[in-house]
């Protein structure tokens, strides 16, 4: 049994670290965007294809990730705000000038 805790316990520490490095992976991503808008003419095609395929693979994590049985209830709220965030970061990206739609 103790052997049992010590697993759910390792496997609940490696799914934080892999949402908090996501949640990074989306502050850089927010900051750069932040940035563009200061920048005119910024979004080149090659650095809005760069950004809308990181959002992308990003939002391919965030919605891929399961929520374990032995998941607590802040970290399904963090799983959904995450989602929520990935939204947002799009929005963001999309209102930027000089993206164009594909």
């Amino acid at each position: 049994m103790r052997k049992q805790k010590e697993m759910v316990e390792s496997f609940q520490m490696g799914h934080r670290d892999f949402m908090k490095n996501l949640n990074m992976s989306m502050d850089i991503l927010d900051r750069d965007i932040s940035e563009a808008k200061e920048v005119d003419a910024i979004c080149t095609g090659g650095w809005c294809k760069a950004i809308e395929n990181s959002i992308d693979e990003l939002a391919n994590y965030v919605y891929s990730l399961s929520e374990p049985r032995w998941t607590t209830r802040s970290d399904s709220e963090h799983i959904r705000s995450m989602r929520i965030r990935i939204h947002d970061l799009y929005t963001k990206y999309r209102s930027l000038g000089g993206v164009s739609i594909h």
